[in-house]
């Protein structure tokens, strides 16, 4: 993640609570470890340290496989409460199927502003992520999952959703052609996804399906049996949000 070095802005007017803000707005563009939040928050290092580590232990931050701080568990836990819909009802027994049917595990995850929120996972996690729970979040800016979240948006926010991402808009016009995006995943250190997007009314991608595995459960490139079990379920997803006649509210931006 790479950061400008800028002075904080006066929110709240209360010192420390606008410090705390300005580093969960550096956070929401990425991982950012802690030089790059104190040259990002201008603010001196034991500031920034002490202020992190606060807000790590409240769960407002986490930390990543490489020791970044990333947005924490009870964000994700909020967020997700405010998004629980009939997509997310209906979501357990299609993944418990899909688990089932192709020994990998399988996640739901809707996007919010600039992150992807897991709001669902199939009940028998093999791939070793058990700190990964229904709630945690983080930026849509890498791997399977955030491609899927972004490659059908409007020109301006696919703009602004490409700012800083580890893909490129040749990508996400490879994944909108072939409808499905596969690699490494960004939440699961070590494992690999394949993710497609779920349809609300057969057009808008309301969220993305992931199937996670280790290699060489995980195949190098997707197979048939893989691609149509998943999208067999996202399709499932979908009929479910025709049936209800549930139309997801907007994103927030």
């Amino acid at each position: 993640m790479s950061v400008a070095t800028r002075q904080p802005k006066r929110l709240s007017g209360i010192g420390v609570l606008d410090k705390a803000s300005t580093l969960l707005d550096l956070v929401e563009k990425g991982p950012a470890s802690l030089a790059e939040l104190v040259a990002g928050s201008g603010f001196a290092r034991p500031t920034v340290h002490r202020i992190a580590l606060g807000m790590e232990s409240l769960g407002l931050l986490a930390r990543d496989f490489r020791g970044r701080f990333v947005l924490g568990p009870r964000l994700g836990n909020m967020a997700a409460e405010v998004q629980r819909d009939q997509l997310v009802k209906a979501a357990s027994p299609v993944l418990a199927d899909l688990q089932a049917l192709t020994g990998l595990d399988a996640r739901l995850f809707r996007r919010r502003g600039a992150m992807q929120i897991c709001v669902g996972i199939s009940p028998d996690v093999t791939d070793g992520s058990e700190d990964l729970p229904v709630g945690t979040a983080r930026s849509v800016k890498a791997g399977p999952v955030a491609q899927i979240l972004l490659a059908w948006e409007e020109p301006v926010a696919l703009y602004e959703g490409l700012r800083s991402a580890r893909f490129t808009a040749a990508q996400l016009s490879l994944v909108r052609r072939r409808g499905w995006a596969h690699g490494p995943d960004a939440m699961v250190p070590g494992a690999v996804s394949i993710a497609v997007p779920v349809r609300a009314m057969g057009k808008r991608v309301v969220a993305a399906l992931a199937l996670t595995g280790a290699p060489p459960r995980m195949p190098a490139t997707p197979n048939r049996l893989l691609l149509g079990s998943v999208v067999d379920a996202a399709g499932e997803l979908g009929d479910v949000l025709v049936e209800s006649g549930t139309a997801l509210r907007p994103r927030a931006r």
